[in-house]
C-alpha cells in the first residue's frame, strides 16, 4: 500500500500540482521538494540501520508499525487542506509533511519486511515478495486511471462514456482533482494493513528491556560489517550501487516534477504520463532478467546506466517549445486532450525510456549480488546492501537541491544526477565477476 504514495502523491500529481499551483516557480519548487527528501534522508541515515536492529532484538513489529501507518495516514490525508491562494496549509507543511513520509517509508518498509518471514515462510519469501511488488504496481496503475477517469477528464472532453463534471463535485480551479489523492492513499494504507494485522503472525515478544535491544543491536550492526570484510570485491560493488542508486532515486522522485515544469504539464497531462511510464516500468522489469543471461547482470547493470545517461541527459534538452536543445515547431498534431505536440510525444518517448532503463537498472543491481557472494554469506551482504541504500539517500536530493539553486533552472538540478550515475558505473569497472552463468 506504499507505492501508491510514491505514485500518486510523489512523482506524478501531487507534488508536480503543489510545485505548480502554490509554489508557483518550477526551479523553487524542485529546489523545496528537493531540500524535504534531503531532511528526510538525513533523518533516515541517522536511526533507521539501529532501529531495525534494535527493533529485531525488542521481537514483536505489529504495535509499532500500527503507530508509523497511522501516522502516514494522517499526514498524507492533511494533504487535502493545501490550497490554492494562501488559505490552508501552506509550503512549510509541505516541505515537513514531505521529510516526514520519508522517514516514515523507510520505517514502515524496515517493519513490513520483517514480517515478511513469519508471513509467507522461508520457502515463499521470493514469491510472496515479487507478488507485492506486483500488486503495489497494477494498484498504482488503477489508482492513476480512476483519477483519470473519475476526476481529472470528465468536463474537459465530451466523451459519452464520461460523467459530464468531476465526480464528488471536485473543483478543479482548486486542484481538488490533485489534492484528492491525499485522503486516497491515506484510506489505502488504513484499509490495506487490515488484513496484515487480522492474519499475519507476529514475532515473539523477547523480554528484552530497551536498553538491551539498543545495545545487542549495536552489536548486530558491527557484526553486520564485520562479515563482509575480507571480500573487497564486493564491498566496491556495494559502493558503487550506492552513488548510482542516489541518481536512480532522484529520477524517481524530481522526474515528474521536471515534467510539469518543463512542459507545462497539469494534472491532466501528469496523470496519462504516470500511466504510461508506469506500464513502461513493467516491461522494465520484464527485460532485466533477459539481458542479465545475455550479458551478465555486471554487463547488463552497466549498459542501462550508459542508457541512462544518455536519456537523461537528452531530457534535459527539452521543453515544451524545444526539442534536444533546438527550437521546435508547438502546433498541435492531433485533436486531443493531451500530448498533441512533437516536443510532448518526444518527452513522452524519452520518458518511458528512462522509465524501462531506471526499473531494469533497479533489477539487475540486486541480481548482481547474488553473483558476486558466496551463497552462504548472502544475508548478511544484502543487510549491507539496504544499509548502503539508507546511509546516503540524502545525497541526491541535497545535490539537486543545491545544483537547481545555483543554476537557476530545473535541468541543472539534474546535472549532478548524471554525474551520481557516471561515477558508479565508472566504480563498475573495476568490479570483477557477474557474468553469464
Amino acid at each position: 500500500m506504499r507505492d501508491p504514495y510514491v505514485i500518486l502523491i510523489t512523482i506524478y500529481i501531487f507534488m508536480p500540482w503543489f510545485v505548480g499551483a502554490i509554489v508557483g516557480d518550477p526551479v523553487r519548487g524542485q529546489a523545496l521538494v528537493a531540500q524535504s527528501g534531503k531532511w528526510g534522508g538525513w533523518a533516515v541515515m541517522v536511526s533507521m540501520p539501529l532501529l531495525g536492529a534494535t527493533v529485531d532484538r525488542l521481537g514483536p513489529r505489529k504495535p509499532l508499525l500500527a503507530l508509523v501507518i497511522m501516522a502516514m495516514a494522517a499526514i498524507t490525508a492533511s494533504l487535502w487542506w493545501v490550497r490554492p491562494g494562501g488559505t490552508g496549509l501552506g509550503i512549510a507543511w509541505v516541505v515537513f509533511a514531505g521529510a516526514a513520509m520519508s522517514w516514515l517509508f523507510a520505517a514502515h518498509e524496515t517493519l513490513h519486511n520483517a514480517l515478511l518471514v513469519p508471513a509467507a515462510g522461508h520457502g515463499g519469501v521470493a514469491r510472496a515478495s515479487g507478488l507485492g511488488l506486483a500488486g503495489g504496481n497494477a494498484m498504482s496503475v488503477g489508482l492513476l486511471l480512476l483519477v483519470l477517469l473519475a476526476f481529472a477528464l470528465p468536463g474537459t472532453v465530451a466523451w459519452p462514456w464520461l460523467p459530464a463534471a468531476p465526480l464528488l463535485g471536485l473543483d478543479p480551479s482548486q486542484g481538488e482533482p490533485a489534492r484528492i489523492t491525499g485522503p486516497i492513499v491515506a484510506a489505502l494504507l488504513v484499509l490495506g494493513s487490515i488484513p496484515l494485522f487480522r492474519t499475519v503472525p507476529d514475532a515473539p515478544r523477547t523480554h528484552a528491556t530497551l536498553v538491551q535491544a539498543i545495545r545487542g543491536g549495536a552489536g548486530d550492526l558491527w557484526r553486520l560489517l564485520s562479515d563482509a570484510r575480507g571480500n573487497g570485491n564486493a564491498l566496491l560493488y556495494l559502493f558503487a550501487r550506492m552513488i548510482f542508486t542516489d541518481g536512480l532515486t532522484a529520477i524517481l522522485l524530481f522526474g515528474g516534477v521536471f515534467a510539469s515544469g518543463a512542459m507545462g504539464w497539469g494534472t491532466l497531462p501528469m496523470l496519462g504520463y504516470g500511466i504510461i511510464l508506469s506500464v513502461a516500468a513493467v516491461a522494465g522489469g520484464l527485460l532485466a532478467p533477459r539481458l542479465d543471461g545475455w550479458l551478465g547482470p555486471r554487463r547488463a547493470l552497466m549498459l542501462e546506466l550508459v542508457l541512462l545517461i544518455g536519456l537523461q541527459g537528452l531530457v534535459l534538452g527539452m521543453a515544451r517549445d524545444r526539442i534536444l536543445f533546438q527550437p521546435a515547431d508547438v502546433s498541435p498534431l492531433w485533436d486531443g486532450p493531451m500530448f498533441t505536440t512533437l516536443p510532448e510525444l518526444v518527452f513522452l518517448g524519452l520518458g518511458c525510456g528512462l522509465a524501462v532503463t531506471v526499473t531494469a537498472a533497479y533489477a539487475s543491481s540486486r541480481t548482481l549480488l547474488t553473483r558476486l557472494v558466496p551463497p552462504d554469506r548472502l544475508g548478511a551482504y544484502f543487510g549491507l546492501y539496504a544499509l548502503s541504500g539508507a546511509a546516503t539517500m540524502w545525497l541526491g536530493p541535497l545535490l539537486v537541491e543545491q545544483a537547481t539553486s545555483l543554476g537557476g533552472t530545473q535541468a541543472a538540478g539534474f546535472v549532478p544526477v548524471i554525474g551520481l550515475l557516471a561515477v558508479g558505473l565508472g566504480l563498475l569497472l573495476f568490479v570483477k565477476g557477474g557474468g553469464r552463468d
